[in-house]
């Protein structure tokens, strides 16, 4: 017994209309053309992924930046300042301290001072 005929061309289109959906502003062939822009989506989607995780990184070694500037200023380096606040049980973590040194740094001398 034969199988029945399966025309995919509704389930295919919208499948490659997806991927040309995702790629709208990319240039050239890389948002018209299927293979192309297949290929250019994985390869978005890698740095995406990649990126997603680097920018943690980037922003903690901001934070860490700001911190031993403002640190400095007040006599000490980012890793005695840390160890202070750890040794005061003061459970600040680096976003919020940078946020500190750059609005508010009469706060930070004090809890500089205070610990």
């Amino acid at each position: 017994k034969k199988m029945t005929r399966v025309k995919r061309g509704n389930v295919a289109r919208k499948r490659r209309n997806k991927i040309l959906q995702m790629n709208k502003g990319f240039r050239g062939s890389n948002s018209t053309l299927f293979r192309t822009a297949n290929q250019k989506n994985m390869r978005s989607l890698k740095y995406a992924y990649r990126d997603r995780k680097r920018k943690k990184r980037e922003f903690r070694k901001l934070w860490i930046t700001r911190i031993n500037a403002a640190a400095r200023e007040q006599g000490l380096t980012y890793s005695q300042l840390i160890h202070q606040l750890k040794l005061n049980n003061v459970e600040i973590n680096r976003k919020v301290l940078s946020q500190i040194t750059l609005f508010d740094q009469n706060a930070f001398s004090t809890l500089v001072h205070s610990s």
